[in-house]
C-alpha cells in the first residue's frame, strides 16, 4: 500500500531566498504605495542597501528585517514567506487552504467570519458608496458629480483625516510616518460609516493595503473600482500639478505600475469595476451612475435576501 507524502515544503531553495525575500519586500512596498526611497528613511536603512535586497543580492540581518517589517507595518513571517509552525492545528489548517483558487478562499473566509462572531455585509450598504483605486483614478471628480446627483454627502477620506491629524497629508507622512497615516485613515473611515448611511466616499488610493481597513470598507461600503492604465494614471496627476509620491523619482512610472499591479487583485475586490481609460468625463460618469443603485429603488433593510441577491449581480 503505497502511503501519500504528508511532508509538503514550501520552502525555497537556499539560493533563492534572497530573490524570494526581495520580490515580496518590492511587492509589499507597491501595495503601501511607497518608493524605495519612503521605504529606506522609514526603516532607517540605506536606499542602496535597500535596492540590492529588493534585486536579490543583498544580504539581510534579523535586525534589518525587522526594520523592514516595522515599516511596511507587516511581520518577519510575512517578508520570508513563513508563518507560525508552533501549532499543529495551524500547520492543518494552512495545509487545507495552500492552493485553493481565490471563490474558495473567500468562502472560507466568510465561514471563520461568522464562526468567530465577525461583522456580516452591512444590510444598509448599498447606500454607501466608496471609489477606490489610484490616485489620478477619477473619484474625487466622479465622486461629486454622483452624490451631487443623488443629493447625498460626498466625503474625502483624506480631508477628514487632516481635520483629525489637524495638519496636512505630508506633514503626518514626514512628521509621523506612513503607519500613522493609516491609522488615522483607519479611524477617519469608521466615523464616516458611523456618521452616514447615504454617501459617496472617495478613498486614499493605499485602503486596500490594510486588511481591517479594507474589510470595514467592503463590509459596509458599495465599492466601485474606479480602474485606469498607468499611463493614464500618471498623466491625470501631473495634469492636477501634483506628482507625489513620484517627485524626484526617476522610475516614476516603473514604481507607479507595480503599485497598480501590487494592489490589483484587492482593487478588483470591489462590487463594480468601471475602466476610465480613453473616456471622456462624461463617458466615465455615465458608466459610474449606471453602477449605482438610486436610493428611491432600494430596498428597505428589514429584505436583506434581495437585496444580497441585488448587490451579488453586480459583482
Amino acid at each position: 500500500m503505497e502511503i501519500p507524502a504528508v511532508l509538503d515544503s514550501t520552502e525555497p531553495p537556499k539560493e533563492s531566498i534572497l530573490t524570494v525575500l526581495g520580490e515580496r519586500v518590492r511587492t509589499l512596498r507597491a501595495r503601501r504605495g511607497m518608493t524605495r526611497k519612503v521605504l529606506a528613511r522609514e526603516a532607517s536603512i540605506s536606499e542602496r542597501h535597500l535596492a540590492n535586497l529588493e534585486s536579490g543580492v543583498g544580504n539581510a540581518s534579523v535586525l534589518l528585517l525587522s526594520q523592514l517589517a516595522r515599516a511596511l507595518n507587516s511581520t518577519i513571517a510575512e517578508l520570508v514567506g513563513g508563518e507560525t509552525i508552533s501549532s499543529p492545528e495551524w500547520l492543518m489548517i494552512r495545509r487545507l487552504l495552500r492552493g485553493r483558487d481565490e471563490d474558495t478562499l473567500k468562502r472560507a473566509r466568510a465561514n471563520l467570519g461568522a464562526l468567530f462572531g465577525m461583522s456580516a455585509p452591512d444590510a444598509s450598504r448599498a447606500g454607501r458608496i466608496a471609489l477606490i483605486g489610484l490616485r489620478g483614478a477619477g473619484k474625487s471628480t466622479l465622486g461629486r458629480m454622483v452624490a451631487s446627483e443623488l443629493a447625498v454627502p460626498f466625503v474625502e477620506v483624506d480631508r477628514v483625516i487632516e481635520r483629525m491629524a489637524g495638519c496636512g497629508l505630508s506633514e503626518i507622512h514626514s512628521l509621523y510616518g506612513n503607519a500613522a497615516y493609516r491609522r488615522y485613515e483607519a479611524r477617519a473611515l469608521e466615523d464616516t460609516v458611523g456618521s452616514y448611511a447615504d454617501v459617496v466616499i472617495a478613498t486614499g488610493g493605499g485602503i486596500v493595503s490594510e486588511p481591517a481597513t479594507f474589510e470595514l470598507l467592503l463590509t459596509h461600503c458599495f465599492t466601485i473600482w474606479l480602474r485606469a492604465s498607468p499611463e493614464d494614471h500618471m498623466q491625470r496627476v501631473v495634469a492636477q500639478g501634483d506628482r507625489r509620491p513620484m517627485a524626484g523619482n526617476k522610475e516614476a512610472m516603473e514604481d507607479l505600475k507595480r503599485i497598480l499591479e501590487g494592489r490589483r487583485e484587492f482593487y478588483a475586490k470591489a462590487d463594480v469595476t468601471v475602466d476610465t481609460s480613453g473616456k471622456s468625463l462624461a463617458d466615465a460618469y455615465r458608466d459610474v451612475r449606471a453602477s449605482v443603485v438610486p436610493p428611491a429603488t432600494r430596498l428597505p433593510s428589514n429584505a436583506p435576501a434581495a437585496h444580497q441577491s441585488d448587490d451579488s449581480s453586480q459583482r
